[in-house]
């Protein structure tokens, strides 16, 4: 199974944070849906080009946050997610997303009202006028 994840390499963040990233949005946005088997950690190592210890660790948080199961011997799964937590994670990137926008902003000293109104621009931009 091939899966949209997408590595830069001249990127600060680790790739296990990158992948796990991407693979989290897979899973609460529902393109990945219950049930669906997932690469062997070998596998996707391979086609991301990365370290089988990487995935390995990618899927154990996965699965401590209940998002994944790996059955023994017949790889690893989605897990099934209750709607109101596939929510809560769903948000819960949104709202790191958002911090990491204004704290980018303080840092460079942005007005409230600056990225109020850059936030504005970028909904008017992805969403339309």
């Amino acid at each position: 199974m091939w899966l949209p994840i997408q590595i830069n390499e001249q990127s600060a963040e680790p790739l296990y944070f990158q992948i796990e990233v991407q693979l989290r949005a897979l899973i609460v946005s529902g393109q990945l849906s219950e049930g669906t088997l997932l690469p062997s950690i070998r596998e996707l190592a391979q086609m991301l080009k990365c370290s089988v210890i990487t995935v390995r660790r990618v899927y154990q948080d996965l699965e401590s946050e209940g998002l994944l199961r790996t059955r023994q011997g017949t790889g690893t799964y989605v897990a099934r997610v209750e709607q109101r937590e596939m929510d809560r994670h769903r948000l819960e990137a949104v709202i790191e997303a958002i911090e990491g926008a204004v704290a980018a902003g303080k840092l460079v000293q942005c007005s409230k009202e600056e990225l109020a109104d850059l936030f504005r621009e970028a909904l008017d931009k992805h969403y339309g006028v």
